[in-house]
């Protein structure tokens, strides 16, 4: 796409749009009971409906690409229109109008997957691999967390042995959203069992479809299955798919961390929908003049307007060509925070009916929003682990006591390191 201006950009983002997709019907004010009945966090679709929805999506990513309209701020010589950030933005702000199929399945690959890609990437498979995952002919997933090391992502164990110019990955990795459709995975494994935990580790790019990879699924207390669990027997990866330098892992995971915190914090940001809809119930219930629930609703609220200013500022260090640092965590704290209290609020004002469904709108189907509010606590991080990283890295603090990082891995007792 030849260089052009904002004002020349979003005309031709708008007639690509009207010609491509249908305009959102008009939204009607919110109104209680009225209107779709599920506040979950992770939608629970069927396998079947899933690929459906998958294909869907695919189809509507190629043709926006194949527009120029795919990866508006990439390099061009990967493939990339070669504009600002800011066109990012734009572009997302005039397709929320139009009735498009959900990106949903893109997010972790381009969200967090693709920049490590090309942060750390051969640039020959940058240049074979992003163009895909841009174009959606190929999904991608993170493989990091595994069954002794989640929060603590240091203490991985998966073995990445060298073979002439490949690697042997064997291991087990969990809590891998989209593993079941993905392509190609973004791995993090331990390469030298003599270095200390941080420094034995190597970044891979691997595909999902070889030999010796197995995908199942992973049921959540919601009864959805949204996670999956990876098993790696004697999978060779070609060195060339190498993410940065043997045993620099650490720095690899970083780079995916932050763009992952950036990600999950920027999922909310001021009290729009979720606000109208928790007023709402408060009216219903007759517990507006309430003192309590409405400290606790405004509290809400509060969280979301800090949550939106804070991804500002992180928006503005990103069109300055900053990339995502420790600071991100703030983000992703942010918004943990707000869900908590978001289902403080709902225990509080709906009590049995959240846990009895009695069939009445707007009351049961806040189970799947409190069900799922733990998962948040944990992705990405935990909420403990994000405290550590901002008093350590952001506001200066010494290190958590205990924390071995000198030792060899093989020393250490896994399991007992509680930090990143």
């Amino acid at each position: 796409m030849p260089e052009m201006n904002e004002e020349q950009f979003t005309t031709e983002a708008s007639v690509f749009l009207e010609a491509n997709a249908s305009r959102k019907a008009e939204q009607k004010a919110f109104v209680w009971g009225e209107g779709p009945d599920n506040a979950a966090l992770f939608e629970e679709v069927d396998r079947e409906q899933e690929q459906l929805d998958l294909a869907a999506a695919k189809e509507w990513r190629a043709q926006k690409f194949d527009a120029g309209f795919g990866w508006i701020s990439g390099p061009t010589e990967f493939g990339g229109g070669g504009h600002p950030r800011r066109y990012e933005r734009i572009w997302a702000n005039l397709e929320s109008q139009f009735d498009v199929p959900d990106s949903g399945f893109f997010g972790i690959g381009l969200g967090m997957v693709a920049p490590t890609i090309l942060a750390h990437g051969n640039p020959e498979v940058v240049a074979e691999l992003l163009p895909k995952m841009y174009r959606a002919d190929l999904v991608s997933c993170q493989l990091f967390s595994e069954p002794g090391a989640g929060s603590d992502l240091a203490s991985l164990q998966m073995r990445a042995d060298r073979d002439g110019d490949e690697w042997i990955l064997n291991g087990q990795k969990v809590w891998t959203s989209g593993a079941h459709y993905s392509d190609v995975g973004e791995v993090i494994a331990r390469s030298d069992f003599d270095l200390p935990k941080h420094q034995g580790l190597t970044g891979f790019v691997v595909d999902m479809h070889a030999p010796g990879v197995e995908v199942k699924p992973l049921r959540q207390m919601t009864g959805g299955a949204n996670f999956n669990e990876v098993f790696f027997s004697d999978v060779r990866i070609p060195d060339s798919h190498r993410l940065g330098e043997v045993n620099q892992g650490w720095s690899v995971a970083l780079t995916t961390l932050m763009n992952e915190r950036a990600s999950i914090g920027s999922g909310s940001g001021g009290g729009g929908g979720s606000y109208t809809k928790l007023s709402a119930m408060l009216r219903h219930f007759e517990l507006d003049n309430d003192s309590l629930s409405r400290q606790q609703l405004m509290n809400i609220f509060t969280y979301g307007k800090v949550l939106g200013w804070s991804n500002q500022r992180s928006l503005d260090a990103l069109k300055a060509g900053k990339t995502p640092g420790p600071e991100m965590s703030l983000s992703k704290m942010g918004l943990t925070r707000q869900m908590q209290a978001t289902c403080d609020f709902v225990s509080d004002v709906l009590e049995a009916r959240l846990v009895a469904d009695t069939g009445e709108w707007g009351t049961f189907s806040w189970a799947g929003f409190v069900l799922g509010q733990p998962a948040m606590r944990i992705a990405g991080g935990s909420d403990e682990v994000m405290r550590n990283i901002v008093g350590e890295r952001v506001l200066g603090l010494p290190k958590e006591p205990g924390i071995d990082t000198t030792s060899p891995f093989k020393e250490l007792k896994v399991g007992t390191q509680r930090n990143e």
